[in-house]
């Protein structure tokens, strides 16, 4: 008969200690460095002076106790160890009432790998499986490289699976609910699964899962994998033409859907993503693995293709860009941030903290479509010559932005040269809060300070007394570039108008013209956008300008890799000395409409040309984001868990004609176990739409319900609404 009778690993306790009970209920999963609680019965005394208890923890295929993926521990403990063991566990016998029944704690240190564990126990001349568990990095252990010291934010960037992104552009800004659901069923699963096959795996699985103790290799593994450019990664990216056999990345409101069809699918990737999906998908990986993670929005983002720190945009003389260029300015672009010690980099701790961490897959790193983690505190320092991918994030956030017009024989003539466009409203969730968080200060310092200018140059020659860079006076100043780092955060309607409290410039020249586009009205979808095109010379001015004035209209993406022409237009136009000039603009719907399914922006630019001096050319743009209509969603009084509870849409046609091919989806963590749709009819102009569903939640707490409307002239109008899920006890 075996000298063991049973074990108890009191999941439920445990999992509640460990902050894992969202998790699972049923499988032991444990934060490294922390301890937990085990009961071992056996079927004869435990006699630890003749007969120690033998442990055995291991982790992977080719467990070592010299790489840390295995380890051998006792009660007592006989050090039975290798002299070169890593991440030794421990074991300790808690005070019993039968030496028979045997209560322990057994801690898996700080510097653990990551992953499922098998834990042996012997005991006299019989060795048995103790138990299977998952070992997950802790935030709350400060010997654990991912401590994070705040138990705000620990709530905020470990255990919420609910967030906000922010796309649009720096003069709206949207903010759009995001499910990252860390803590749905299968969610270890599928995260073990992703670093199982990522190559560095699949090459040398010994070394790879021994690294799995760091979290500056996993975040890396991760970034890689997110994407399936070079990889069996999680998602395929794609930014124009045509998205047959996937999803619309606008429809996408939840990581667990995705991360799910990539497990149910045997690991092929989903279709399609873009870099807000990208980075939020990270961010639910991460926070399920216990690195602390945020999602962060960086608007007017270099993509600095030549790393040569400038972005050079090129524009025909109608004011259109005249060719594809390499380098390129996306209104907004997203990634993450995750917490954790720098050692590799200094011993002093001077980078630890928030690293960047980039899944979308732009440039290669090391051989692979990753990016970092780069410091933040380096980027803030132009120390470019740190890893991983310091200069790349740089430039995204601090790039210097050359405006060149090409005439017709070649020639090329520079209109405008600006070092304070790129990197603004750089933005994440505020921490227990859904208000929006600036972050631009810990990028940067001050647009235009000679701070900011020292380390630019600093960053472009490591040598902090040369300049890299002829810095110019600005020709103009367009009201879509913020130009300070005080700002302050108005609310309208949906969107955000970020006013700052300061403007710099970077040398006292007055321009000998200003030109900025103003908005009549917030530019929203079903009505016409109109706007106003100023222009206006300097008081001390005493002479007229007849001035030609090409003003264009296109249809871009986001990211400014597809556009299409929707209008032009030529006007000859005096501005009389010292006055202002108006100029009006209107844009339509139904210029503008049939390009909603494809692109996402509407750019308005204009090149001025002063007839009298024709080497005075000036340029500006604005970028317009349209604000989807309103959509109502309501939740009945005190959801319960386990209980049928019902929810409620409205949706308003705002345009006159009929929109066809209508349907809601509606998801959810702790409400819906998968995505569900539903049809609903056509819509007649300006009628309302009512549509109540049943749900029941499966999980206590607050909870976000998430619902995407589309049809055949609107794409992925999304709506939401806070849960508040109680108990099912609670009356």
């Amino acid at each position: 008969m075996s000298v063991f009778d049973k074990v108890d690993f009191y999941c439920v306790k445990n999992n509640s200690a460990h902050r894992t009970i969202e998790i699972s209920r049923d499988k032991l999963t444990v934060r490294r460095g922390q301890s937990f609680n085990v009961t071992l019965n056996l079927r004869q005394a435990f006699d630890p002076l003749n007969d120690p208890l033998k442990f055995t923890a291991i982790t992977g295929n080719y467990p070592s106790e010299d790489t840390g993926t295995m380890s051998l521990f006792g009660v007592p403990d006989n050090e039975r160890r290798s002299t070169n063991a890593k991440a030794v566990w421990k074991a300790e016998l808690q005070e019993s009432y039968s030496l028979q029944i045997l209560n322990l704690t057994i801690t898996p240190p700080a510097d653990a790998p990551i992953g499922e564990y098998i834990v042996m126990v012997g005991y006299k001349n019989e060795e048995t499986l103790l138990g299977e568990l998952v070992v997950l990095y802790n935030p709350w252990c400060s010997d654990d490289w991912v401590f994070l010291p705040n138990e705000d934010e620990r709530q905020e960037y470990v255990m919420n699976e609910s967030g906000i992104l922010y796309k649009g552009s720096g003069n709206y800004i949207m903010p759009s609910n995001w499910d990252f659901g860390q803590f749905e069923d299968r969610m270890v699963e599928i995260c073990m699964n992703l670093l199982d096959l990522n190559p560095k795996h699949l090459k040398d699985p010994s070394d790879d899962v021994s690294a799995r103790c760091n979290p500056i290799y996993v975040s890396r593994v991760v970034s890689a994998m997110i994407n399936s450019a070079d990889d069996h990664g999680v998602l395929q990216g794609r930014w124009s033409g045509s998205f047959a056999g996937g999803v619309l990345p606008s429809h996408w409101t939840g990581s667990y859907a995705i991360l799910r069809q990539w497990l149910l699918n045997f690991f092929r990737p989903v279709k399609y993503g873009q870099c807000w999906v990208f980075a939020a998908v990270m961010c639910s990986v991460m926070r399920l693995l216990g690195i602390p993670c945020r999602v962060v929005t960086n608007f007017q983002s270099a993509h600095d293709r030549n790393q040569n720190l400038t972005i050079d945009v090129y524009h025909a003389d109608y004011g259109v860009r005249e060719r594809p260029t390499r380098d390129s300015v996306w209104n907004y672009h997203v990634w993450v941030e995750a917490w954790m010690r720098r050692p590799d980099l200094a011993e002093d701790g001077r980078y630890d903290g928030w690293q960047v961490l980039d899944p979308t897959p732009q440039e290669r790193s090391d051989g692979v479509y990753c990016c970092g983690p780069a410091p933040v505190k380096a980027i803030l320092k132009g120390e470019t010559h740190l890893k991983y991918d310091v200069p790349f994030v740089f430039a995204e956030v601090n790039a210097d932005c050359v405006d060149w017009l090409v005439k017709a024989d070649g020639s090329k003539i520079t209109i405008w040269t600006d070092t304070q466009r790129v990197g603004q409203n750089i933005s994440t969730k505020g921490i227990g809060t859904n208000d929006r968080m600036i972050i631009t200060k810990n990028y940067k310092y001050k647009e235009g300070s000679s701070e900011e200018r020292a380390v630019f140059s600093y960053a472009c020659t490591r040598d902090c007394s040369s300049d890299c860079f002829e810095v110019k006076p600005m020709m103009m100043m367009n009201n879509n570039e913020s130009t300070g780092n005080e700002e302050r955060t108005l609310i309208s309607g949906s969107a955000e108008i970020t006013v700052n409290e300061e403007s710099t410039c970077i040398a006292p020249v007055v321009p000998p013209l200003t030109i900025q586009f103003e908005e009549v009205s917030i530019p929203t979808v079903g009505a016409d956008v109109s706007m106003n095109l100023l222009l206006q010379s300097p008081p001390e001015t005493t002479d007229d300008k007849t001035l030609s004035i090409t003003i264009s209209i296109q249809s871009i993406t986001y990211n400014c890799e597809s556009s299409m022409s929707m209008k032009q237009e030529v006007k000859e136009e005096k501005l009389l000395a010292g006055k202002d000039l108006s100029i009006p603009i209107l844009i339509p719907f139904k210029d503008y409409r049939k390009h909603l399914l494809d692109c996402d922006t509407i750019k308005v630019s204009a090149v001025i040309a002063d007839k009298q001096n024709p080497e005075e050319i000036y340029y500006a743009e604005q970028d317009i984001v349209l604000q989807d209509p309103p959509m109502s969603v309501t939740v009945s009084d005190h959801p319960k868990q386990d209980t049928e509870s019902s929810a409620q849409v409205i949706f308003k046609n705002p345009i006159d004609e009929t929109l066809t091919g209508c349907s809601l989806t509606v998801s959810g963590s702790g409400l819906f176990k998968e995505e569900v749709k539903y049809k609903t009819p056509d819509m007649k102009p300006n009628t309302q739409i009512v549509v109540t569903f049943f749900f029941n939640p499966y999980k206590s707490g607050k909870k976000t319900l998430m619902v995407n409307f589309g049809c055949s002239i609107f794409r992925d109008i999304t709506g939401s609404c806070t849960v508040d899920v109680k108990p099912p006890q609670a009356a």
